[in-house]
């Protein structure tokens, strides 16, 4: 099986026109219905030279890009033919009232049994840029994933000088072995799980792996003196990822479905879940330059994939330079090293909105929520393989997160179904301790609890999500689940209430879905909770969501039908 994203060098460019770069303009009318089929199945997918039987969307591997304007109503049938259990979450869409849409298992629903299915309707409203989709079950999410493009309502130009051509950049991971297998070993191992193989960009490795071939690199065709808009989604399951073009600046024009102040830069650090959405000038002398990306690994001592993943950006001029029958090698661009925090922080710290916004001042909840790691003591009569005999895992506000099986907890709310989940999950650490500093031993083990923390319908939100050293410092990409939020500030060491209030960005923060909490370090978001239902807020390295670093927010209804959930689809699936 080979992805329509796979394009082979001097390729026809009308068809790489057809099936890989989106056009600037479509045949959208105002407010449209789109209707699609995602089948979720087992194909035999080739990487490495090597053939697995891999789960996919429509037999595609990135699946099906959906292009939609803000406005429009998506309705996606999902059919589950795989051996496992599946769940599709529209990652960074509001999902306003519509919670039973969002996707992960046993939060907001129960999964897609294999042999099952069901329809996800959800409206986007007032979000423009790129978003993308994937499994919320799981491991899947290493395989199942697609870029959303939400494009302007029709006759809304971009904030920004039009674009010739759109081109989804989708970072990825690959496994030399099935993924689920992978987290099922650890599991029992209690050890951390072996890293990747390979990082890809649009399902394919690029020609830096051994045992690659020119199919396993993507080709991007360009004209001299385009601009392009490239659409960067890290789908990557556990790495933040630095991403660079040789010979090319980039301008960063818009993240997470929202639109930024331009600015330009040479690499970008983009965390997994994030979006990233930059101009390209293609005004270099003609020839094939590549583009690459690998990881920003922030942990002391833990392992990481530390391969690079390329494609190539190929001026249509220079033709098909070859010496000795072989393509001419692409230029490569200077990546940070892996562990450069400094350009990661730079990078981050750049980003803000397009103007003055409105940041909610009249805070109603303040909230301070640890986010690390931690270590368990192995069960009687097992032997485990994490440090020192331990397991592995990862928690907020010492609760690490279990999730229940036979009630989602959205369901369970809604039919007032008990024992399910608890509504004490802890405005502040249970413990306060210097969080980054050395630790007690006492500290480093977790309650496991199913735990929400309730808000009233528009209340104003100030969340502080602060690393901790337990274990291991590490940089977290934090989102939540039906919501977008401002970043007010971050930095590192311990928040400083007396100090720190003084660093916050009351006029232009950026508006994002997935904040990167610095190693060692906090940041401040704030929010209002103007969204009904359980809305999970997790790490979106998926190894730390499967240790319990996770909790929820449950909002409660507001006055009358807009501020109350919408009654449960007829087929939500059961557990």
């Amino acid at each position: 099986m080979e992805s329509y994203y796979t394009l082979r060098p001097c390729f026809s460019h009308l068809l790489l026109g057809l099936l890989f770069l989106f056009p600037l303009y479509s045949s959208f009318t105002a407010a449209e219905v789109h209707y699609h089929d995602f089948v979720v199945q087992a194909n035999p997918v080739k990487r490495l030279c090597k053939t697995l039987n891999t789960i996919t969307v429509n037999g595609q591997l990135p699946g099906p890009t959906l292009v939609v304007r803000n406005g429009d109503t998506l309705v996606v049938n999902v059919v589950n033919r795989a051996q496992y259990n599946v769940t599709i979450h529209w990652h960074g869409v509001r999902q306003m009232r519509t919670g039973w849409a969002d996707g992960p298992e046993f939060v907001t629903q129960c999964p897609i049994r294999p042999g099952g299915r069901y329809t996800y309707r959800f409206t986007i409203e007032r979000q423009e840029g790129t978003l993308w989709w994937h499994a919320h079950s799981s491991w899947l999410r290493a395989t199942v994933y697609g870029a959303l493009i939400i494009r302007p309502k029709l006759n809304n130009p971009y904030p920004f000088v039009n674009p010739k051509r759109e081109i989804p950049i989708i970072l990825g991971e690959w496994w030399d072995a099935n993924p689920i297998n992978v987290v099922r070993q650890a599991a029992i191992t209690g050890a951390a799980p072996n890293v990747s193989d390979a990082f890809t960009i649009n399902g394919q490795p690029g020609d830096l792996y051994k045992c690659t071939s020119p199919s396993d690199t993507v080709i991007i065709p360009v004209d001299s003196g385009e601009t392009i808009l490239l659409r960067i989604i890290n789908a990557a399951l556990n790495n933040e990822l630095f991403f660079a073009i040789a010979g090319h600046r980039m301008t960063v024009v818009g993240a997470d479905a929202a639109y930024t102040k331009p600015f330009t830069t040479s690499v970008l650090m983009i965390a997994p879940g994030q979006t990233t959405n930059v101009l390209i000038t293609t005004n270099q002398p003609p020839g094939r330059y590549y583009m690459a990306a690998h990881a920003y690994a922030s942990a002391q001592g833990a392992p990481f994939d530390n391969t690079t993943t390329t494609a190539i950006l190929q001026y249509k001029s220079a033709g098909c330079p070859t010496e000795g029958g072989q393509a001419s090698k692409p230029i490569l661009p200077t990546l940070p090293a892996f562990n450069d925090t400094g350009s990661a922080t730079a990078f981050t710290s750049k980003i803000r909105s397009p103007s003055r916004v409105k940041v909610p001042t009249n805070i109603d909840v303040n909230l301070f929520f640890t986010v690390g790691l931690g270590l368990v003591n192995c069960p009687p009569g097992q032997r485990c393989q994490g440090p020192n005999g331990t397991r592995f895992t990862a928690s907020m506000n010492n609760n690490s997160f279990v999730l229940p099986s036979t009630f989602s907890i959205l369901q369970a709310h809604y039919l007032g179904v008990p024992g399910i989940f608890t509504t004490d999950f802890p405005a502040v650490p249970p413990v306060q301790f210097d969080y980054t500093g050395n630790v007690s031993r006492a500290l480093w083990q977790p309650i496991p609890s199913t735990k929400v923390f309730k808000l009233k319908y528009g209340s104003s939100v100030q969340l502080v999500l602060q690393d901790t050293s337990i274990f291991s410092t590490e940089n977290h990409p934090m989102h939540i689940h039906g919501y977008h939020f401002y970043v007010l500030a971050d930095g590192f060491g311990n928040f400083n209430p007396g100090t720190d209030t003084a660093k916050f960005n009351l006029i232009d923060p950026p508006l994002r879905n997935t904040v990167g909490v610095p190693v060692g370090g906090w940041s401040v978001i704030r929010f209002v909770a103007d969204n009904p239902g359980v809305w999970l807020v997790h790490c979106h390295l998926d190894v730390h969501i499967t240790w319990g670093l996770a909790m929820a927010f449950l909002v409660e209804n507001g006055v009358g039908k807009l501020q109350s959930i919408e009654p449960p689809p007829a087929d939500l699936p059961v557990c």
